[in-house]
């Protein structure tokens, strides 16, 4: 079904059972696949591939040479029925992959709104992305990622299966991401080093200056404590039920995950 007010360049192939919204517009020599949703107001600049069962959300634009909704590159994938969820008002520029889920792990690979995906990102199968997250150029995401609202990848960083990135947290480019990156964290290099939590970041969120020092002592008190990371977030807990940025943290820390967690140190810790 395709919307009488969607625009589109006669050099497109759109196939039978796409569904195309109101005021869309597909410009030249994009492909757009049978099992395609594309909602309001999407906008498809050129030379854009939108395959499988892939829906893609209001206001989004999609840069030329992207490829959405490609099946799982894992060598075990099964592609029966598996589906690309991309939220609204995002922007994919040039050469963005995207895959859908594998049948083994649910099946569904999301995308969250506001997301900025610049060129030659990389988001494979069964990923959770929230909101308002930026993947600089050529960062790769392996299957299985879960990254929070607000976090920023740098360019060409690359994130190991089954870790999580947590909320505002940021990597720097060319990081090594493989472990799991605490809420507001910082990480750099490879191997990956937490170095810190992300004040910038938390500055322009509007939290105070009181809440910074406490979640930077709540920091020191999980990473520098006599105990293992766990066992000292376990230990201060109590003390930061005030605070919401710590107890986000906290929380991070005691939530089961497949992927150790990224440290000052190198490696990970328990």
């Amino acid at each position: 079904m395709i919307a009488s007010s969607a625009k589109i360049h006669p050099s497109s192939v759109i196939e039978d059972g796409a569904v195309i919204g109101e005021n869309v517009t597909i410009g030249p020599f994009c492909h757009i696949g049978p099992k395609v949703v594309l909602g309001d107001d999407v906008e498809l600049l050129s030379h854009v591939v939108v395959i499988g069962r892939t829906t893609v959300g209001k206001r989004t634009k999609i840069f030329p040479g992207a490829v959405i909704g490609g099946d799982s590159q894992s060598a075990h994938h099964s592609a029966l029925n598996t589906t690309l969820t991309i939220g609204e008002n995002c922007t994919i520029r040039e050469g963005v992959t995207m895959n859908t889920g594998t049948v083994e792990h649910g099946g569904t690979t999301i995308v969250g709104n506001n997301n900025l995906f610049l060129a030659y990102s990389h988001v494979a199968h069964d990923c959770r992305l929230g909101n308002n997250i930026i993947l600089s150029n050529n960062v790769m995401l392996a299957g299985h990622v879960t990254v929070e609202d607000r976090a920023i990848l740098g360019g060409g960083s690359a994130v190991h299966q089954f870790t999580r990135v947590g909320r505002q947290s940021f990597i720097g480019g060319l990081s090594a991401v493989s472990y799991d990156v605490i809420p507001y964290g910082m990480l750099n290099g490879n191997p990956g080093v937490l170095s810190g939590l992300n004040v910038v970041g938390m500055t322009r969120a509007g939290i105070d200056r009181q809440t910074i020092h406490k979640v930077r002592r709540c920091y020191k008190q999980i990473f520098e404590g006599p105990e293992s990371v766990r066992a000292n977030a376990a230990a201060v807990r109590n003390e930061y039920l005030d605070c919401p940025p710590a107890l986000e943290i906290l929380d991070f820390i005691a939530a089961d995950s497949e992927r150790a967690l990224s440290s000052p140190n190198r490696g990970g810790k328990g």
